[in-house]
């Protein structure tokens, strides 16, 4: 037994198998990790710099890379050091601070792609008022709605969640401080405190959601109606990578939360979390500039011009 004002760290999940086990788990990290570094940084970097992309899909899409740089670094260098050094531990503010920068980053990530979706929506259903409803200003409130609807959310949650009394030990089952996790620790009366927060958490998931299928109920309904296919197809490119980004998001972060405790173990648990939280921000570059011609030709003209300026 013990309580949360006597622990100083947790244990986060031990890498089974031998020492070289754990040094391909801290190159497979590794190698995720440079590749969400270099795409979101190329991303940034080339809306940045081209003034043709200074419109409100990429504004947009520069805040996702942010935050998918934020989250992804949040949780993959701790790991990978904790790989390298043959240890589990994590300090107590360490965990504190990890749990609320990850739901920060991931719920302003999911109020961003909710906006995006609106994005789209206006772009393709009321093209002639897309400037209007969404000229520079509007997108910077937003903007900066997500963000503090973010950051309120995650300091609401982590606030809630270690003011619980700890009475299961302080080893936590997965490779970085999860709030599920967390919650196996606590006493089995004081859970319910948080089961308040739970339940208006999965309101604003399905508010979420909501919005976004019902945009995209309009959306495809419009280029439906678009007579030619160039049209069709010009406008499905615009929306698919949205689209893509949010169905990853979704389907990798619902199961990890909402699967039977029946199922549950160690390993699946694992596999969920990195799949949801390490593999999007790696992978969401590649679906944005895969399609978009757009991004493509600016990222071509500024890799040769860095290299011009050496």
């Amino acid at each position: 037994m013990s309580n949360s004002s006597s622990i100083t760290h947790f244990l986060l999940l031990p890498l089974p198998g031998t020492r070289q086990l754990q040094l391909l788990h801290f190159s497979l990290f590794l190698a995720i990790y440079l590749a969400a570094l270099l795409g979101n940084g190329l991303i940034i970097s080339t809306i940045a710099w081209d003034h043709h992309l200074h419109t409100p899909m990429y504004f947009f899409l520069l805040n996702l890379a942010l935050l998918d740089l934020g989250a992804i670094s949040t949780t993959v260098p701790k790991s990978m050091d904790n790989s390298l050094r043959d240890t589990r531990a994590i300090s107590y503010t360490g965990c504190v601070l990890q749990v609320f920068f990850y739901i920060f980053l991931i719920a302003t990530e999911y109020f961003l792609l909710t906006t995006m979706s609106y994005d789209r929506y206006v772009a393709i259903c009321r093209p002639l008022h897309y400037e209007t409803l969404l000229g520079s200003r509007v997108c910077l409130h937003l903007a900066a709605a997500a963000w503090t609807c973010g950051f309120l959310y995650a300091l609401l949650h982590t606030a809630n969640t270690f003011s619980l009394p700890l009475c299961q030990g302080n080893a936590v089952d997965q490779f970085f401080c999860e709030v599920p996790q967390i919650l196996k620790l606590s006493c089995s009366t004081s859970y319910l405190r948080e089961l308040w927060l739970l339940v208006a958490s999965v309101c604003l998931v399905f508010v979420c959601f909501v919005l976004i299928v019902v945009s995209y109920v309009q959306i495809f309904r419009a280029v439906l109606r678009i007579p030619s296919q160039q049209g069709r197809h010009k406008a499905f490119a615009t929306c698919l990578p949205h689209l893509a980004v949010v169905s990853l998001f979704v389907s990798t972060v619902i199961p990890a939360y909402v699967k039977p405790s029946s199922i549950s173990s160690p390993s699946l648990d694992l596999v969920l979390a990195v799949l949801y939280s390490v593999v999007p921000p790696a992978v969401n570059p590649l679906i944005y500039s895969l399609r978009n011609q757009e991004l493509k030709d600016a990222l071509s003209q500024l890799i040769p011009g860095w290299f011009q300026q050496q």
